[in-house]
């Protein structure tokens, strides 16, 4: 079975939960709280809600989606110097507007724009594997966060941006994320926002680093422009820099288009490389799994590079990214602040309650999965698949604040997964231990070594 941090039978006292909550957020769940459908309970000034059935979760993130939309405070502390009021920060009208305006630049009909972008980047990183020492292995999560951080670099910002430009905003990306990802405990025991949290000075410089680089690259672009020279590049930010609210016909300010492009970046980058490293892991270790996804690479694709219009016929594929997603979730919690008092199935809410949903949880519970600790990719096969709640499923989160790029990335991966997957069937380093660790996301401790095995 797939690892997972070993899960008390009973609810923890608060002291040993909160010493595990500092070092890994999963290990703070019982069997106990996996079985439930909803939790409730006090955190010396912290009311916890946590939603865990299909019901729940859509009256909380559908039903009561005003009340609860806010991220919660932990989740604003960790982001805002970073993303400021952009779309994964922000709520109420600030977020109604923004997420109008982004929509449209990251909706479907966008992807045969970006589609080739990512089959060049994914057939780029096979033949850097191809060109790799055999028998040496490799960090599998930083082979995939270069992968996905050439994407979206070249998606958002364009294959014009400098190599220096692009190092920069990736490692800036990667430092900051690093500083932050310690669990803020001053939120998690409801502390009150007026009270400072402390960000270190190389958190200020990282956040600051990644926004003059973006700052610079809108300038460029905006100069560019005003000079009467136009690149027909589709690009994620030349496409914000175009957008229009519907509604009151008004632009990004500079400040918002830094904001967005960041949070576009940010999504892009960090969430689908955690996943896609998970990806291999478990394929790794089910070889009836990979039999299976070569025979349909093979028939539909017969050694070729894969494009867009492709995708709809390696289902399996598709199965076995969604069946990842289920096991491993990029963002294992999901915390929302109760803006004011409401209802969640009759039972009440007060306002500043912290309202959790836990894919983490929600994806491993007996009752909504059969043999749930288990890696079966078939269980997302259309006909397998039919009546299930798509409120037991939440990887990408649900209701009116759906992750906006949930095509983008589910695209880039297949793309990724069925470019590489035909060249390459990586296999876990011998000795390798594997340990989901999640703070503000999950990933596999130590980076995930693996041998890059040929077909």
């Amino acid at each position: 079975m797939p690892p997972t941090p070993p899960r008390p039978a009973l609810p923890l006292p608060k002291l040993e939960l909160l010493r595990r909550a500092r070092r890994n957020l999963l290990e703070m769940f019982s069997d106990k709280l996996l079985n439930e459908d909803y939790s409730d309970s006090q955190v010396l000034f912290q009311r916890i809600i946590i939603c865990n059935s299909p019901e729940t979760v859509q009256a909380a993130l559908v039903g009561q989606h005003e009340a609860v939309q806010r991220k919660s405070a932990q989740m604003r502390h960790a982001l805002e110097p970073l993303l400021g009021d952009g779309l994964f920060v922000s709520d109420g009208p600030v977020w109604a507007q923004r997420r109008r305006m982004v929509a449209p630049v990251v909706h479907v009909n966008r992807l045969n724009l970006f589609a080739p972008v990512m089959a060049q980047a994914a057939g780029e990183a096979a033949d850097r594997w191809a060109a790799h020492p055999p028998g040496q292995p490799v960090a599998m999560l930083e082979e995939m966060a270069r992968l996905t951080a050439d994407i979206i670099c070249r998606t958002v910002f364009g294959r014009a941006l400098a190599g220096a430009q692009a190092r920069e905003i990736v490692e800036g990306f990667s430092d900051y994320q690093h500083r932050i990802g310690q669990t803020d405990l001053l939120s998690l025991l409801g502390l009150p926002d007026w009270l400072p949290r402390l960000l270190t000075p190389g958190t200020k410089r990282s956040a600051r680093r990644i926004q003059a680089v973006i700052e610079g690259i809108i300038e460029a672009h905006r100069a560019a422009r005003a000079t009467g020279i136009i690149d027909d590049e589709p690009t994620i930010l030349r496409l914000l820099m175009q957008a229009e609210d519907p509604d009151t016909e008004t632009h990004f300010t500079a400040e918002a288009l830094r904001n967005e492009a960041a949070v576009l970046f940010m999504a892009g980058h960090e969430t689908t490389a955690n996943s896609l490293a998970w990806t291999w892991y478990l394929l790794s270790q089910s070889p009836r799994v990979v039999e299976k996804l070569h025979a349909e690479l093979d028939s539909v694709l017969a050694g070729r590079a894969p494009t867009l219009a492709d995708l709809g016929a390696l289902p399996y594929t598709r199965a076995i990214f969604e069946e990842a997603l289920r096991l491993y979730p990029p963002v294992p919690i999901l915390p929302r602040e109760a803006t004011e008092d409401c209802e969640i199935l009759g039972r009440h809410v007060p306002k500043g309650a912290m309202v959790l949903i836990i894919p983490w949880l929600l994806h491993r519970k007996p009752s909504l999965w059969d043999m749930p600790d288990h890696f079966i990719p078939e269980r997302f096969l259309a006909e397998n698949a039919a009546g299930r709640s798509k409120y037991a499923y939440v990887p990408f989160s649900a209701g009116p604040r759906v992750c906006l790029g949930l095509a983008f990335g589910m695209t880039e991966a297949m793309l990724c997964l069925a470019t590489l997957a035909q060249r390459f069937a990586p296999r876990l380093a011998p000795g390798a231990v594997v340990r989901p660790v999640c703070r503000l996301t999950l990933r596999p401790e130590g980076g995930l070594p693996m041998l890059l095995d040929r077909r």
